[in-house]
């Protein structure tokens, strides 16, 4: 539990200090690789891509740093913390994510 605490506080202030780029939206019906690639670039600029690759992505973390549950979307559902496969795909499916990415708009 302390070490999903730290990676919280840690994804908080590496991800808080970093300036990522905007990126732009895929077409329609197409995968969003640009925003998904500008999440993985996010991470490892901050040097947390391996330890979320791991142990996942805590909610809490996403949210302090501006991820925000998109409105409608259900989140009840979802393991916390996040799988990076899950990550991932959130950031590929465009307006149809369950969270809305400031890297992504």
């Amino acid at each position: 539990m302390k070490k999903i605490a730290g990676l919280a506080t840690a994804t908080a202030l590496a991800l808080t200090a970093l300036a990522a780029p905007a990126a732009s939206a895929a077409p329609a019906g197409k995968p969003d690789t640009t925003c998904m690639q500008a999440g993985i670039a996010t991470l490892k600029e901050v040097g947390l891509f391996s330890t979320v690759a791991k142990e996942g992505l805590p909610i809490a973390a996403a949210v302090s740093v501006g991820v925000t549950v998109r409105e409608g979307a259900d989140i009840s559902g979802l393991p916390d913390p996040l799988p990076l496969s899950v990550v991932l795909a959130d950031h590929r499916a465009g307006d149809d994510s369950l969270f809305v990415y400031p890297w992504c708009n």
